[in-house]
């Protein structure tokens, strides 16, 4: 078994391994969820910025990419800027930085000072990813695929939370002050994570030969399944408000749908981590994107009422099969370098979230939000024989870990 070790080589002590593990994946949790939270009450405020600063929708989306392309480009450099130094600090830096972006974004005065700010915060968001997992692959080692589900689920609490705070504080007060509380809360956020995490860098005693020796050729295979995994739930996102309108659904019914969606996300990502550990990777993402399909062919079939009650289940198999994906990083890290494969396959997703949608979004122009939908679907498919491809790489992950 895995072993957790202290930064200086001293063994954490029996005893104490569990709580350490406790305290390493709840700082983790909490930085996810203040970061996602972070980045999804972007939404919130961008059409306060298109009132006061006259911005088309080409420059909100440019507003946003500010954010979210820094967030993106920056996964790699920052996670080897922050390589040598102990985990608690990268977190609780990244959140220190983050939280700056939005002190900038509320003192401001123009628009340059907000793009200023929407930078600021995404340098700081670019260092939680690939530190966050890293810090709870290496405190339970082998048995880290379930714990990174609940890391992944903390994310998706911080983005159905954050954004109904702004909104019902935008009620009785300006964005700017909003901003500033924002930023309050990620100064107390990295202040637990100060009190929270354990003192020294976790570092994983190599558990297998797999992770420290050679090259395990299925991680670009990896990569390539979470990125079409993003843009299958990207595209589902962007045509099902057209699709519930056409089926007569009002803004109240859109809003409900999504909640119904991201509620079954949420657990979908806590639940299929788990599963993916006992069933196995493979025939877990192959059932839950064969599922995706299906229920996204559903929903063009069905009337409103049902389409309703098979969101949750659509959600649950559309988000889920990113904690297993997020749980199998670990495994084919190239050269066993944890982090920086993190690093890698964050990029990926975050920037398949950032292309995807403009590519099925020409598409749906051409030809529709039916055709839109059939696409997403067709994309889940295609996950399919490439994921049974990871069969072989994955088996010798576990004939290293058996002769280990």
């Amino acid at each position: 078994m895995t072993e957790a070790v202290r930064a200086d080589g001293s063994r954490w002590g029996a005893a104490s391994r569990d709580a350490v593990r406790r305290r390493s994946l709840g700082g983790a949790c909490l930085a996810h969820g203040l970061h996602d939270g972070y980045t999804d009450l972007l939404y919130v405020l961008l059409p306060v910025w298109q009132a006061e600063f006259g911005l088309g929708y080409a420059g909100l989306a440019v507003l946003r990419s500010l954010y979210y392309a820094t967030m993106g480009g920056l996964q790699v450099p920052a996670d080897r800027l922050a390589a040598r130094w102990p985990i608690r600090a990268s977190l609780a830096v990244s959140t220190l930085v983050a939280a700056a972006g939005f002190v900038v974004m509320a003192l401001s005065g123009s628009l340059f000072g907000l793009c200023a700010g929407l930078v600021l915060a995404g340098i700081g968001a670019s260092l939680q990813h690939p530190r966050a997992s890293l810090l709870v692959a290496q405190a339970y080692g082998d048995a880290a695929r379930g714990p990174l589900g609940i890391y992944n689920f903390a994310g998706d609490l911080g983005k159905a939370l954050f954004p109904v705070v702004v909104a019902l504080l935008l009620g009785v007060l300006a964005w700017r002050p909003v901003a500033g509380l924002m930023a309050g809360i990620g100064l107390v956020a990295a202040l637990a994570l100060v009190l929270v995490l354990p003192r020294g860098t976790l570092a994983a005693a190599p558990a297998r030969a797999g992770r420290g020796h050679g090259e395990r050729p299925g991680f670009p295979l990896l990569m390539t399944v979470g990125a079409l995994d993003t843009a299958t739930r990207m595209g589902t996102l962007l045509f099902l408000p057209f699709l519930l309108e056409a089926k007569g659904g009002t803004g109240a019914t859109t809003g409900l749908a999504l909640a119904l969606v991201f509620i079954g996300g949420a657990f979908g990502k806590a639940v299929c981590g788990w599963l993916g550990e006992r069933l196995g990777i493979v025939p877990c993402v192959v059932a839950t994107e064969t599922a995706t399909a299906l229920g996204i062919a559903a929903l063009l079939v069905l009337p409103l009422g049902p389409t309703l009650v098979v969101l949750p289940l659509l959600g649950l198999v559309l988000n889920g099969t990113s904690s297993v994906l997020y749980g199998t990083v670990p495994d084919l890290a190239p050269r066993g370098d944890v982090g920086r494969a993190f690093a890698l396959f964050y990029t990926a997703v975050i920037g398949s979230g950032g292309l995807a949608p403009i590519a099925y979004g020409a598409l749906g122009d051409r030809a529709g939000a039916g055709v839109g939908l059939l696409s997403a679907a067709a994309t889940a498919l295609v996950i399919v024989p490439l994921v049974l491809r990871l069969r072989r790489p994955l088996a010798a992950c576990d004939q290293d870990r058996v002769q280990d």
